[in-house]
């Protein structure tokens, strides 16, 4: 039967629009997702994306402080693109280390199903990284972060963070890092001089970026107490931090891996103390005050003591709590014992005929270890509390901060190392900044930190004997600022005056060895790569 023109017509634009559809679909794959538009769109979960992925660096990853060590691999590397996540196991304890990195790159977070142009974090009890070590693999141009604990991941990402902050990416291969030292940190004098709580956490995000981990905080001096006390609200100073504020300081260092250590100076540097219970107060035989000093024969000195620290101890939930134990002001004296009978009597009846005021400072000690010890804490003093000679020894289960040897009787390290005490260097001829410059101090600055200390030079400027020299015997060192002359500085510039020399620090305890850059490039370096 004939058809009308018009219908032939039609018939033949329709053949012809479903050709025309066949082909459009037939060049299409299957499945993949579109805009409204009808563009291409990157793949679904664990899909390759559909655009080209960016490359990574050519160079190793440059960053500070330094990875030990990159074992460079042919192939593109890595760098973020639109269609980056950041995966972890949903039910691992990574969750917090992956959004914090998502966050910090900008890019997606993701569950599970890591693909091309991905960053993936590891638990893995059997990857051989160490307690704060890790390996970040690039491959595929996916990155995966591998490590035996959160601290160790953490520290990780830190690294991809900096990489990319200073060249794009990073390049195709394997880091191995580790740090060299486990205790790696500052100490802030918040007694002499009040630093808000806000500047303290600035301090801490600083620290995470150069992977320090403590930071210890000495808040009981003759100028100040600084934090809120409910067992002697008394002796607290008008600016202080809240215990609510410590708490938000703590959490946030938690949550950066950075332990908090509380210091309770005692038996001296306690003038606030005294202050409020002038009867707790040291005096010589013609009845004038010993300043800062607490008359360690008085029980009642030891009670508000113990107190003090029972209260810090279940408030921070650090392994370590500081006992001081510095700069006792009797021991200054030419004879002690004749200068304070009072106390050679009190040592005498405790310790035996033979003993005398330095034992009894050294039983004082030892008892407020005890107390700290009890808490489930490890304690940590001064080295110039740990007196030679005498009847009474310091015990063992401690750990020693050294800082001086400008003591009365002072000892050199390896004679503390000698007796089975480790030593954490904070190495007044380097790690103190004190406010004011008063007894001969002088900022330190960064530079020479970077090109003669390690962690092993404890005292002055050789190191301790060769047997000595590793993570058992000296388990890290901190950066000091103290507050002598208070006003001396403000707030912002102690920040500014402190940056050059913590990242220095930061650099020789995770890696002793002679760095590979100058110091003129490792501080352009720091500037690039860190967020401070």
């Amino acid at each position: 039967m004939r058809q009308a023109p018009w219908r032939i017509c039609a018939l033949a634009g329709a053949v012809a629009l479903i050709a025309l559809a066949l082909v459009v679909t037939m060049t299409r794959p299957s499945g993949e997702p579109h805009d409204e538009a009808g563009s291409r769109q990157p793949g679904g979960v664990g899909e390759s994306p559909a655009t080209p992925l960016p490359t990574g660096p050519d160079e190793a990853p440059r960053t500070v402080p330094a990875v030990r060590s990159f074992d460079a691999a042919p192939g593109p590397g890595w760098a973020p693109a639109d269609s980056t996540r950041v995966v972890t196991d949903p039910d691992g304890s990574l969750t917090d280390e992956a959004d914090r990195l998502a966050d910090e790159l900008s890019v997606d977070r993701a569950d599970e199903d890591a693909g091309p142009g991905d960053i993936e974090l590891v638990l893995d009890d059997d990857a051989d990284c160490g307690a704060e070590g890790y390996r970040l693999r690039t491959d595929d141009q996916r990155v995966t972060i591998t490590a035996e604990t959160d601290a160790g991941a953490f520290y990780g990402t830190v690294t991809l963070t900096q990489a990319v902050r200073g060249q794009g990416g990073i390049a195709q291969g394997t880091v191995e890092d580790r740090p060299d030292r486990p205790q790696r940190g500052l100490s802030l004098d918040i007694a002499r001089k009040h630093y808000d709580a806000e500047w303290i956490e600035a301090r801490l995000r600083e620290m995470a970026e150069l992977k320090l981990n403590q930071l210890q905080l000495h808040f009981s001096d003759d100028q100040g107490f600084r934090i809120e006390s409910e067992s002697h609200p008394e002796i607290v100073s008008d600016d202080h931090l809240t215990k609510d504020q410590v708490t938000d300081i703590i959490r946030l260092a938690q949550s950066l891996h950075i332990d908090v250590i509380p210091e309770i100076d005692s038996p001296g540097h306690l003038g606030v103390v005294t202050e409020a219970h002038p009867d707790l107060q040291l005096r010589e035989t013609d009845g004038s005050a010993t300043p800062g000093a607490i008359d360690i024969a008085n029980p009642d000195s030891a009670e508000i003591v113990d107190d003090l620290l029972r209260e810090y101890a279940e408030l921070f939930p650090s392994d370590y709590l500081h006992l001081g134990g510095d700069e006792y002001a009797a021991l200054y004296k030419s004879d002690p014992d004749a200068s304070y009978p009072e106390l050679a009597e009190a040592a005498r009846e405790r310790f035996g005929d033979g003993a005398g005021v330095t034992d009894l400072a050294t039983g004082w000690l030892n008892d407020r270890a005890d107390v700290a010890r009890e808490a489930g804490k490890i304690p940590q003093v001064w080295n110039d509390g740990m007196h030679a000679g005498g009847e009474v020894q310091p015990d063992q289960e401690r750990e020693v901060t050294y800082w001086t040897g400008r003591e009365i009787g002072a000892r050199e390290p390896v004679e503390y190392l000698e007796g089975g005490w480790p030593l954490v260097n904070m190495n007044s001829e380097y790690l103190y900044y004190v406010l004011g410059e008063p007894n001969q101090f002088t900022y330190p600055t960064g530079e020479r930190i970077y090109q003669e200390w390690t962690p092993d030079v404890v005292r002055g400027s050789e190191p301790v004997p060769e047997e000595f020299r590793d993570a058992e015997h000296v388990p890290g060192g901190r950066f000091a600022v103290w507050g002598d002359i208070a006003d001396a500085q403000t707030q912002d510039e102690v920040a500014a005056g402190i940056t050059g020399p913590l990242r220095a620090v930061a650099q020789k305890l995770w890696d002793p060895a002679e760095p590979e850059l100058e110091w003129a490039e490792f501080s352009q370096l720091a500037d690039r790569v860190t967020a401070s």
